[in-house]
């Protein structure tokens, strides 16, 4: 399958964010954990420039601990000041002021020698969709500032947030990018949510998954449904349905539910702490 999804409504909100670009001091990039270099836009590196970055690991209660921790050095490696974060519970979130600070330690220090005090940073938020980015803003604020979803393209326009007299963020749409020249890539942000699931054929995705953990994690299935890798995917798939009674009538099996059993197991963790992606350490 061709994966592919870019609603029109990007286009207009990677044109604001290049309008606002200037005014910005840091870029706070969310990535989800579990997929750390698919879930980056390379649209929003090229356009972040210079400018100081942050990389969050979101979700990193969902990836594979060992794997959060080669992630962390390989953006350390590249220059970005990287932290594991849960945005859901907020584990993290606490050292982000520090690291804040941090970040842009020699644009403050710069404001200092010229007299100019209690400016804030300026840090736009930026991210995939569904990688996390209102529920992080709303959890490090510590109040419910912007809207939340489960589902990709709740935030519509950009929100100014003053966190304090210190911090402002800039939260902005989540945005893919037009075409992804990886098929690849655009498979793994289709493991995680980023892409409309309306546009997706579920069972050849959950086929898709089956043959990356077979290879990744082979245990996760058995332990999760009780039944062995069935010579091929769509065998697996027809294994899990029938271990979770996914029947229709006649006995025939309901391919399209287990599809969806099978993903959403995955997306919320029940499957174990995985990760999909493996940086190139050198």
């Amino acid at each position: 399958m061709n994966y592919q999804w870019y609603p029109g409504h990007m286009t207009k909100a990677m044109r604001m964010m290049q309008e606002n670009i200037k005014l910005i001091d840091l870029v706070i990039e969310l990535v989800d954990a579990r997929i750390p270099a698919a879930s980056r836009n390379p649209d929003i590196d090229r356009l972040s420039g210079s400018k100081s970055r942050i990389v969050l690991l979101n979700k990193s209660d969902l990836a594979d601990p060992g794997w959060n921790r080669q992630w962390m050095d390989y953006f350390q490696a590249q220059g970005a000041h990287a932290l594991e974060v849960n945005s859901r519970t907020g584990a993290g979130l606490k050292s982000i002021g520090s690291l804040v600070q941090e970040a842009c330690r020699e644009k403050l220090e710069r404001d200092r020698k010229r007299g100019i005090v209690n400016r804030p940073v300026r840090a736009m938020v930026v991210g995939i969709p569904n990688v996390g980015k209102s529920t992080f803003i709303n959890s490090f604020a510590g109040k419910a500032c912007t809207r939340t979803g489960n589902k990709p393209g709740v935030t519509k326009g950009k929100q100014w947030i003053r966190l304090n007299k210190g911090l402002e963020l800039l939260d902005t749409p989540g945005i893919l990018w037009p075409k992804f020249e990886d098929n690849q890539v655009g498979m793994h942000l289709a493991f995680i949510g980023s892409m409309n699931d309306e546009v997706i054929i579920m069972e050849e995705l959950a086929c898709d998954l089956l043959t990356v953990l077979e290879e990744l994690y082979p245990g996760a299935v058995r332990e999760r449904y009780g039944t062995e890798w069935g010579d091929s995917a769509p065998k697996t798939l027809e294994a899990i349905a029938r271990s979770r009674g996914c029947l229709k009538k006649g006995e025939a099996v309901d391919l399209e539910k287990a599809a969806g059993i099978l993903l959403d197991d995955f997306r919320s963790g029940r499957l174990g702490r995985i990760t999909i992606e493996r940086p190139a350490l050198s």
